[in-house]
C-alpha cells in the first residue's frame, strides 16, 4: 500500500510564512508526480502547486511568486513553501501523489490534509 502523510498547517498572520511537507511511502513503481491541493468551504479543490519527476512545475496563478514546490526523488517527499500569505488561502491543503505506470494507468493516493489558516 502507499501511504501519505503531511504536516505543517497551522494559523499564521497575513503576510507570514508557513512550509507544508509530504511523504510517500510503500510499494511505489513508476512515474511520480507530486502536487498539493487545497480546498475551502464552500469551495471546489483546486490545484495549487506539482511537480513531476523532471523538476517540471507548474502553479495556480494567484500563487505564483508567493509559493515554492520542492520534491526529493530518492525520499518520495514533496515541500510546499508558503510565504507571503493572505487570508483568501486560508484552506485545507492535501498532499497528492499521482502514479503513472506505462501500460496500466494511473492511481492517486491523498494525505489527509492539513488546515492552513491566514488571519486579516
Amino acid at each position: 500500500q502507499v501511504q501519505v502523510v503531511e504536516s505543517g498547517g497551522g494559523l499564521v498572520e497575513a503576510g507570514g510564512s508557513l512550509r507544508l511537507s509530504c511523504v510517500a511511502s510503500g510499494t511505489i513503481s513508476g512515474f511520480l508526480i507530486m502536487g498539493w491541493y487545497r480546498q475551502a468551504p464552500g469551495r471546489l479543490r483546486e490545484l495549487v502547486a506539482q511537480v513531476q519527476s523532471s523538476g517540471y512545475t507548474n502553479y495556480l496563478d494567484s500563487v505564483k511568486g508567493r509559493f515554492t514546490i520542492s520534491r526529493d526523488n530518492n525520499k518520495n517527499t514533496v515541500d510546499l513553501q508558503m510565504n507571503s500569505l493572505k487570508p483568501e488561502d486560508t484552506a485545507v491543503y492535501y498532499c497528492k501523489v499521482a502514479v503513472h505506470r506505462v501500460g496500466i494507468g494511473e492511481f492517486d493516493y491523498w494525505g489527509q490534509g492539513t488546515q492552513v489558516t491566514v488571519s486579516s
